[in-house]
Order: structure tokens, then C-alpha cells, then sequence
């Protein structure tokens, strides 16, 4: 059964984040995996930018840049609702950190193709 606070537009910005996070949080050890090839093996760096070229790879991308952009942008509208007085605006905040993170993806991916 789903609580009513749970659809809360509030409660969707707070587990977007979350979940960002955590993704995020998991890419990075494979990120410096990769890079460490740089030193210890760079035909196989090599090897791995090339296959970064495929359309599901720059797609994947895309999705990464997009987590990224919704948890910064959460984590600032999180420190406006720390610091300054509650408005009913939260809402709109939620929906424009999402939104502001929709179009830095999409630029970033419309770059990449």
C-alpha cells in the first residue's frame, strides 16, 4: 500500500537524489578502474575509448550526466531548504532541479552524438 507521502512531489525530489547518489557512488570505482589503465596498461585504455564511440555507450552517458546534474542540482535545492525559510515554492524547486537537469544531459548528449 502506498502512503500518501510517498507521492509527494517532495518525497520523489528526496528519493531521485538518493538514488543518484547511490549510482553514482557505484560508477565511480569502476571510473578509476578504467583510468588506471592509463598507467599500467594503455593498449587496453585504448581499446575501452574506442568502444566508447557506440550509441548505447554515449546513450549510457547521457544517463550518467543526468544523474549527476539531478544530484547536484538536489543537493543545492536541499541546502535552500536548510538555510532559508520554507515558501511553498519547494515544489517548484524540485521540479526545476529536475528539469535544469533534463537539459544539461540533453545538451551533453546532443554534444556526444
Amino acid at each position: 500500500m502506498i502512503r500518501g507521502y510517498r507521492t509527494h512531489t517532495l518525497w520523489v525530489a528526496f528519493l531521485l537524489h538518493r538514488i543518484s547518489g547511490m549510482a553514482l557512488a557505484l560508477f565511480l570505482p569502476l571510473h578509476f578502474w578504467v583510468l588506471s589503465y592509463a598507467l599500467t596498461a594503455p593498449e587496453t585504455l585504448d581499446g575501452l575509448l574506442r568502444w566508447t564511440d557506440l550509441g548505447i555507450v554515449k546513450f549510457a552517458e547521457f544517463g550518467l550526466v543526468f544523474l549527476l546534474s539531478v544530484h547536484m542540482f538536489g543537493g543545492l535545492r536541499l541546502m535552500a531548504l536548510e538555510w532559508l525559510p520554507w515558501t511553498s515554492g519547494q515544489k517548484t524547486a524540485a521540479a526545476s532541479a529536475v528539469a535544469a537537469s533534463t537539459l544539461v544531459a540533453g545538451v551533453f548528449f546532443l554534444r556526444a552524438i
